[in-house]
């Protein structure tokens, strides 16, 4: 009887103490919450590493635009490679098109996601461009586009 006692009162005890509840780690935010200056800035860059694809001429970042992590792989040599990959599959760069913006809670960074426009339109790339709270590029990505967004 004392067992049962004592398991029923730990188990109200557990049951008692709950977890305050969490904010989500992603929030996807309105565009009109965004501001231009932000939204520009990841365009332009966004763009700029798109557009050397076409043009072969590429301005590299500077420390205001962007992260040291981001200026030491964004090398001419691995743009050079990934371009080549594009050019012959998707063809030309077009344009970018933004769709939408998650801000990451845990790091306050702001990721802007667009949609790619080639010059062949089989497929749809994605164009991800990461600022970080000091609006600083901190990463570009380029993936498959996907209408749900996966971290």
């Amino acid at each position: 009887m004392k067992k049962i006692f004592l398991l029923l009162f730990g188990i109200a005890i557990l049951g008692a103490c709950k977890s305050k509840p969490s904010t989500p780690k992603m929030a996807k935010l309105e565009l009109s919450q965004v501001s231009p200056s932000q939204k520009n800035k990841a365009y332009e860059l966004g763009k700029r590493v798109l557009n050397a694809c076409n043009t072969s001429k590429f301005k590299p970042f500077t420390k205001e635009e962007a992260t040291d992590k981001v200026i030491q792989n964004t090398t001419i040599e691995r743009l050079s490679s990934t371009c080549r990959k594009f050019s012959i599959k998707y063809g030309k760069f077009e344009d970018l098109r933004l769709v939408e913006v998650i801000r990451n809670n845990t790091d306050e960074s702001l990721i802007f996601r667009y949609k790619a426009d080639y010059q062949r339109k089989f497929a749809q790339k994605e164009l991800q461009v990461t600022l970080d709270k000091d609006n600083k590029v901190a990463a570009i990505r380029s993936t498959d586009w996907t209408d749900s967004y996966t971290p």
